[in-house]
């Protein structure tokens, strides 16, 4: 093991001298083989400017004698001084002139010497498949080269073990000041032939000429006539031959052929196993798709796995699948779409919590869930009108009543809200409404067409302002208020904005992301069971069965008030007991 490791690196030894030049070999080319080489600098205040020069002018000489490419070998650089820093990793580049490029700008670090740090590094990080090294299976050698002018200011020996016992064959090369124990300390073994000491910058050349005349690996591979089917691989005086992954070598020691992995018979594949490079694969007969368990098979779900098309819910059917509608809507003759909301006249304003609680992605959900409200709705000039408000320190109309007659036009208005954020002025936010976006300005059928008239509070935690008299108000207005809470919103509050009774008028998910079962229920409210279609006579406000139910609505109206009155009074005695039992 010892030969293989270190006959690449002793091999491109011997090109070390001149500075720039290939060093002239007789007979076959000296050839370097594939190898994971890193060089660890010592580039510490102690490094005098033109000592630097010497070892730049050292590394750029020596990666022309290297046989560089990412089959061959493969270079990379990291510099340190107190810190360590990458001057380019194994896999940055395959040409030496890039690499020449890269060592000619290095600037050096110049502060203390953690020469312990840059082994942590260079075992960690240099060599990880990430950074360029070849995987531990492929056996590419993979050498560390530590060029020292001092002795370390960090522990080595444990570290450099931990390196060793990973694979790493180190080199340690003492310039002038190095500390000799140390570089024994750090080197592989045998030390003498990984440890080297030179009296000065000036004659590190003489690292190389050490080894001249020893190892050198004649490149066998070159010749081509090897025989190898997929890869040749060099080794000291000889080579053998590699398949690639998912191969298996033959006994001929030449050829390959592909691995049958499935012929094991331990692939425990529910239907059908394949072969491939990379190991066996378990696929599933038609109609059915992979558990995560990758053995597994299931009838295949296809309302996830195509785009259905269906507006409200698809249900799978072994290879086919259909749609269907909620209750008392009616699929359509495309088989996907469900009819709307029977055509009845709705002023709807919704009222939407803009504040910062909300955050950006869960305003994008509400503005989902919005359009899934519109979906629902007959839209048109003379059936459902929808407005919307945005809340939070402010209130912000971003589209009256009157402004759009198709549901495309409004959902497209709905995706274009920008969110404000800020604070959550819910009472603002009702008066608001109450006082312009029912107005006849703002899109509002008149009072005497008696159109029912829909407000819905969207909102997602406590009130910064009061609420209940805007909310009251609302009421008196003969607003029917819906209010829907998500995650910390305040029961307390969503039942004061709401109309009575409350369990049809109040909504509640504790998820942004499972708002969609309120759905149903909105769509039940809303959608007005007995609407004025087009040529119906409207009623006059003046006439009897008008007053009757305006006042039957303000009676209902005063009621629910004197409830939450009573509610709160009780609570007030609630608490002033209980401070009177803790004194």
């Amino acid at each position: 093991m010892r030969g293989l490791l270190c006959w690449p690196l002793l091999a491109w030894l011997l090109l070390l001298q001149p500075w720039e030049t290939q060093l002239q070999v007789a007979g076959p080319r000296c050839h370097t083989g594939p190898l994971d080489l890193v060089f660890v600098i010592d580039s510490s205040r102690s490094v005098r400017p033109f000592e630097f020069e010497t070892v730049r002018q050292f590394l750029v000489g020596l990666l022309h004698g290297l046989n560089v490419g990412p089959n061959a070998t493969r270079v990379g650089v990291i510099q340190y001084s107190s810190q360590v820093q990458s001057v380019f990793p194994l896999g940055a580049f395959s040409r030496p002139e890039d690499m020449e490029r890269a060592i000619r700008a290095l600037v050096p670090l110049a502060q203390g010497t953690m020469t312990g740090l840059a082994i942590q590094y260079a075992m960690n990080v240099a060599f990880s498949v990430a950074e360029g090294a070849r995987p531990p299976e492929e056996r590419v050698p993979r050498v560390a080269v530590i060029v020292t002018d001092g002795r370390p200011q960090d522990r080595v020996a444990e570290v450099a073990a931990q390196a060793r016992a990973r694979g790493i064959e180190i080199y340690a090369v003492g310039v002038q000041r190095a500390d000799v124990g140390s570089l024994r300390a750090m080197a592989s073994h045998p030390l003498d032939e990984h440890v080297f000491l030179v009296e000065s910058f000036d004659l590190i050349q003489e690292f190389g000429l050490q080894f001249q005349g020893r190892l050198c690996a004649i490149d066998l591979c070159a010749e081509r006539t090897h025989g190898c089917e997929h890869h040749c691989v060099n080794s000291p005086g000889s080579y053998f031959c590699r398949c690639q992954a998912g191969f298996v070598l033959q006994q001929d020691q030449r050829s390959c052929r592909a691995i049958d992995h499935c012929s094991f018979g331990n692939h425990s594949c529910q239907h059908e196993c394949v072969s491939t490079l990379a190991g066996p694969r378990c696929h599933c007969r038609e109609g059915h798709d992979l558990l995560p368990d990758g053995r597994s098979c299931r009838v295949r779900d296809l309302c996830n796995g195509v785009d259905h098309g269906c507006e409200f819910q698809c249900v799978s059917e072994g290879l086919s699948y259909r749609c269907l509608c909620p209750e008392g809507r009616q699929l359509q003759p495309d088989g996907k779409s469900c009819n709307r909301c029977r055509e009845g006249h709705v002023d709807l304003v919704l009222l939407v919590d803009g504040s910062k609680s909300v955050r950006p992605q869960n305003f994008e959900l509400v503005k989902r869930f919005v359009n899934q409200i519109v979906d629902f709705l007959d839209v048109s000039p003379d059936g459902t009108r929808v407005g919307l408000v945005q809340f939070s320190s402010r209130v912000r109309t971003e589209f009256p009543l009157g402004r759009y007659g198709t549901a495309a036009e409004v959902k497209q208005a709905v995706l274009a809200v920008e969110y404000m954020e800020r604070g959550t002025m819910t009472g603002l936010a009702l008066r608001h409404m109450v006082e312009h976006s029912f107005s006849e300005a703002q899109g509002a059928r008149p009072r005497a067409l008696n159109v029912p008239r829909v407000g819905l509070v969207f909102t997602d935690g406590r009130s910064q302002d009061d609420i209940s008299v805007w909310a009251a108000r609302a009421k008196e207005e003969g607003i029917v208020m819906y209010a829907v809470g998500v995650g910390k919103a305040v029961e307390e509050e969503l039942r004061e904005i709401a109309s009575e009774p409350a369990e049809l008028h109040v909504s509640y998910s504790p998820d942004f992301s499972t708002m969609t079962h309120l759905l149903e229920n909105l769509r039940g409210s809303i959608c007005p069971e007995e609407g004025i279609s087009a040529g119906t006579e409207l009623r006059s406000p003046c006439e009897c069965e008008s007053l009757v139910e305006f006042q039957g609505r303000t009676l209902g109206a005063l009621e629910g008030l004197t409830q939450n009155l009573a509610q709160l009074t009780a609570r007030l005695e609630d608490l002033e007991n209980q401070l009177a039992n803790q004194q």
